[in-house]
């Protein structure tokens, strides 16, 4: 049973230990963490391109919205300094955790998998980032 559990949760252990490796002798440059906040929803443009389901122009438009909101988060985050830019990004690693959920929920969009294994990406690192700040 516990073997089961643990091949079920593949995503989510792997999320946990990328997390781990990625701070585990502090946060990487603000910079680079920012750019994920680009990166993911890019991902996600890909995969719902990839899956046909852009097609539907209110989630084309959502995933679009996604995308603004958080390029915004990146650029304010690399317009501060110090503390108030980690606050920032980690409320946008935050943020991406809850878009992560949503598309988990709905099984829209991005593979289950894959929105579980960026979750908790997203929230653990948004935790790290709180830690270190």
């Amino acid at each position: 049973m516990t073997i089961r559990f643990l091949a079920h949760r593949r995503p989510t252990l792997l999320a946990l230990a990328l997390t781990l490796v990625t701070f585990v002798d502090g946060a990487p440059p603000t910079g680079f963490l920012a750019a994920l906040l680009v990166v993911m929803p890019l991902c996600y443009l890909g995969f719902g391109a990839a899956r046909g389901e852009l097609r539907d122009r209110r989630t084309l438009a959502l995933q679009l919205a996604g995308l603004v909101a958080f390029c915004a988060a990146a650029a304010l985050v690399l317009s501060l300094d110090g503390r108030a830019a980690l606050y920032v990004l980690a409320a946008g690693w935050l943020a991406h955790g809850l878009w992560d959920l949503v598309h988990h929920r709905s099984g829209r969009v991005v593979p289950r998998a894959w929105s579980e294994w960026c979750g908790v990406v997203d929230v653990s690192g948004a935790l790290a980032i709180l830690l270190l700040a």
